[in-house]
Parts: structure tokens; C-alpha cells; sequence
């Protein structure tokens, strides 16, 4: 056997040795797509039955998790081809110059036509008769059945799944149908690389706004009108958002979490009833009725306030 043969024997272990982790590390831009679109990926996932892991692995690989040059102008997150497609297209350079690509209006179109590209196609009806759970057999299976070129497809689905933990949403039973309304619609263009991070806080949904954010700028990310976005946070729309506020999407619950049942909040400096109100994620006039204050009551470092 030759020098140059070993060499590349040794080589190829030496790969396939090496642990997932090492090849691909953990980043936010990543994360903000998965918090993004876990729930539709799951909503497809009841309906058609494909691994939600897989349905997030194939977009975030496929899109550059959303920032890809096909997602940007077409909301296309599968990199589906225009083969029987009588809608939108647009082109793009990929196993060859300007091929012709699905065009959709949002990332909900994108996700909901890769479910039946699968779910449609004999080249993929193998792919089905394996468990909901086995996201190995299905990355495997979509490169044995030809989805993708690269030779490295099925692994980088794999090491995405393994990374981000895709796998915990294929035991799915149930999905936020708030975020799929209002985040799954959300055309991809308008957000780009500065999309949002979203958290869950006392059954709502918040975000820190960042220097320049608007009620305007916001509701075209999100995709909830700004009138009601200000109403949320019982503010005029026409508001200037400061960096770091708290900007709940949904209206505010009147008590906060059960956590704080037996609890008082100590007021501290620069606080104020709004800004506690914001940070236990309640209603304003709650925060002034359980402690049967007036609203031109002035607040004093040192007051005890209940908030449950």
C-alpha cells in the first residue's frame, strides 16, 4: 500500500473520529431561528408527520438559518427547486449558474410546501415508514434519496439536531399557534440578520428592544400592528423606545407569577409603577388595584408592593 494511500486512510478516521461537537459550534443566530420556527416546524409535524428536528435541521442548513440570499428575496427556507412549480420564482446560482427556485410569500408558504414536497414525492415515501423519533434514519435517508448533493448533508443535519437539541420536539403533542400566527408570517427580508431574541415570561411573550426599535419597526418584525403592540405595554404607538425595555406581545396578565404569591416587591431607586408593572410582566392598573393605590399616588423607595 502507498504512502499517499495510508495517508488518506488516516485522514478519514481521523474525521470520523472526531467528536460532532467539534465540528460545528453553538451560535445565537441559530437559536433565534429555532426559537423562531419550532413551533410551525412542529405544526407541520402534526400534520404531515416529519420529524420537526429534521423539518429545523434542513432550514437552518438550508437558509443559513434565515440570512441565506435565496431565503432573503424568495422565503425560500428548503432550497426547493422550481420542478412543477407554477408560482413565484426566483434564481440563484447552485449546482449551476441561475437555476430557477420557489418563490413563497412568507416563511409559513416555505414550510408548509416543504411538508408536501416530501409527503407528495415517491422518491421520499420510504422516508415514512420510519419512527417520528428516528431523526437519524430520516437525515440519512434524505441524502440516500437524493435532496441534496453535498456528501456531508445527512452528518450536518445530525450535528445540528445533536447541537440545538432538535430531537426534544419530536415528542411534540401540542404547539404555541400564537407564534405560528404571528412569527411564521413574518417575511424573512424585513428581518435579516436582526431578528429579535424571544423569551416567555408569566404567559406572554417579551423582547428587549434594541437602540432605534420603533412600535413601527417592530410590528413589521413580529408581525403584530403597532397600535396593538403599544397597547400591550400601555404606551402610544408613537412612543420612543428606549434600549433594554421590556416589549411583551401579547396583553398583560393581571397578577404575576404564582412564585410571587407570598412575596412583596421592595421598591428601589429610579423605579416606577410602570417599569415594575413591565417587569413582572403585569397590567398597570392591576399593579394600582391590588394595592389600592390612586394613580397619582407618588412611589417611595422602600415601598412594599404586592404583585400577585
Amino acid at each position: 500500500m502507498s504512502n499517499k494511500r495510508i495517508f488518506t486512510i488516516i485522514i478519514g478516521l481521523f474525521f470520523i473520529l472526531i467528536p460532532s461537537s467539534a465540528q460545528m459550534k453553538w451560535n445565537q443566530k441559530f437559536q433565534n431561528y429555532i426559537n423562531l420556527y419550532k413551533d410551525l416546524a412542529i405544526q407541520e409535524m402534526l400534520r404531515y408527520n416529519i420529524p420537526a428536528s429534521i423539518t429545523l435541521a434542513q432550514g437552518l442548513l438550508e437558509s443559513g438559518a434565515g440570512t441565506s440570499e435565496l431565503c432573503l428575496k424568495g422565503n425560500n427556507h428548503f432550497g426547493i427547486k422550481c420542478h412543477n412549480w407554477t408560482g413565484r420564482t426566483v434564481y440563484h446560482d447552485d449546482d449551476a449558474l441561475q437555476e430557477c427556485f420557489r418563490a413563497y410569500k412568507d416563511a409559513y408558504e416555505s414550510y408548509e410546501d416543504h411538508s408536501k414536497f416530501l409527503v407528495n414525492s415517491q422518491r421520499y415515501k420510504s422516508l415514512f415508514r420510519l419512527k417520528r423519533t428516528d431523526y437519524k434514519g430520516w437525515a440519512n435517508g434524505l441524502k440516500a434519496c437524493g435532496y441534496a448533493t453535498s456528501p456531508t448533508y445527512a452528518t450536518k443535519l445530525i450535528q445540528l439536531i445533536q447541537l440545538y437539541e432538535l430531537h426534544q420536539y419530536d415528542d411534540a403533542k401540542h404547539y404555541d399557534k400564537f407564534l405560528v400566527s404571528h412569527n411564521a408570517g413574518t417575511k424573512q427580508g424585513n428581518m435579516g440578520n436582526s431578528l429579535h431574541v424571544l423569551h416567555i415570561y408569566n404567559k406572554n411573550y417579551y423582547l428587549y428592544a434594541r437602540k432605534g426599535d420603533t412600535f413601527k419597526s417592530l410590528s413589521k418584525e413580529i408581525g403584530i400592528s403597532a397600535r396593538k403592540l403599544a397597547k400591550y405595554n400601555e404606551r402610544d404607538k408613537r412612543d420612543v423606545l428606549e434600549e433594554g425595555e421590556v416589549i411583551y406581545l401579547k396583553k398583560k396578565q393581571k397578577k404575576a407569577e404564582k412564585q410571587f404569591k407570598k412575596q412583596l416587591h421592595v421598591v428601589k431607586h429610579g423605579e416606577s409603577m410602570y417599569s415594575i408593572a413591565q417587569l413582572y410582566g403585569i397590567r398597570l392598573k392591576s399593579l394600582y388595584k391590588k394595592n389600592h393605590l390612586k394613580a397619582d399616588y407618588q412611589l417611595k423607595v422602600g415601598d412594599r408592593l404586592k404583585v400577585y
